[in-house]
């Protein structure tokens, strides 16, 4: 049986997209419903705080009144010892505790990567459990072990012949107990992210190596840590964001002293704004720590991610 033939039938025209003859495609309502609330919500909790507060950083408080002060602010923390103090506070655990703890949880992640090592598995997850303990809870269990009188940390310093040691309230211990509790804290956390790293990297890497002679400490010298390098980088960017926002260890094992020994510019900002209720002064403080965030994060790309721009 023969098609029936199309001849002399009108043809249905072929509507183009907006898109193909160059017209905008207007949004289709449903788009927005789904949208919308997400927006509203990004705008009345981050957008509008985020304004609100950069703006503020530039007003000051006189006799109730709020008057424009420019940058009045910020040359206010220039000659503000307390601040200075802070950022010196900071940069001394920046110097210290990130290239240790880095350290630590590199080695922690080539040990847990190792084939003999058996219940992998388990021990992968207790090295992380630290980094899933709330703050406060963890920084509370370090206060108690701590403690000058009666604590744990000193009662077995007493069982071995040494004297308690004032861990909390002498400028010097208490830098040192506040280093120990962050290197506790995120050790293993770091160890994991550099453990999906180092898995990442092909068994004929090793076999390679050793075949050319290179023993276990260069073959991770040489050939592992370069193409670890990434890896790296993105553990010490974000400990380095985390220690400048340092605020919950601090602040509740030591309140910032003794003698702001351990005064962070995060827990300045606390004292400034809701202590002092100086808010202008507080938001100024809040966009440095922003600006010094940044500066610092991009040092640590340049000088570190060179090779992998």
């Amino acid at each position: 049986m023969a098609a029936p033939s199309t001849l002399g039938r009108p043809r249905t025209p072929v509507r183009t997209p907006p898109a193909a003859r160059g017209g905008r495609r207007r949004p289709r309502p449903a788009g927005w419903i789904f949208a919308g609330p997400a927006a509203v919500l990004f705008t009345l909790f981050f957008a509008y705080p985020l304004g609100a507060s950069l703006l503020q950083s530039f007003t000051s408080e006189d006799a109730g009144t709020t008057r424009w002060a420019g940058l009045g602010q910020y040359r206010r923390m220039i000659d503000d010892p307390a601040f200075l103090e802070s950022l010196s506070n900071t940069g001394l655990i920046l110097a210290v505790q990130v290239p240790v703890m880095i350290g630590l949880a590199l080695a922690v992640a080539v040990l847990l990567n190792q084939s003999w090592l058996r219940f992998r598995g388990t021990w992968r997850a207790v090295y992380f459990l630290p980094a899933v303990t709330t703050l406060v809870a963890y920084a509370v269990v370090f206060q108690v072990l701590l403690k000058t009188d009666g604590g744990l940390v000193n009662q077995l310093l007493g069982a071995i012949g040494l004297g308690p040691v004032d861990w909390l309230n002498s400028p010097a211990w208490a830098r040192v107990s506040l280093i120990v509790s962050l290197t506790w804290r995120w050790t293993g956390y770091n160890a994991v992210i550099l453990l999906a790293g180092l898995q990442t990297i092909g068994k004929e890497q090793y076999e390679a190596a050793s075949i050319d002679g290179a023993g276990t400490l260069t073959t991770y010298v040489r050939v592992i840590l370069p193409q670890l390098r990434p890896v790296v980088l993105f553990c010490f960017v974000t400990s380095t964001i985390g220690t400048l926002q340092l605020f919950d260890e601090n602040y509740v094992l030591t309140r910032g002293g003794p003698d702001d020994a351990t005064l962070t510019p995060v827990v300045y900002l606390y004292k400034v704004g809701f202590q002092q209720l100086d808010f202008g002064y507080a938001a100024a403080i809040a966009w440095a720590v922003v600006a010094l965030t940044g500066a610092v994060s991009l040092v640590q790309y340049l000088v570190f991610g060179r090779e992998h721009r």
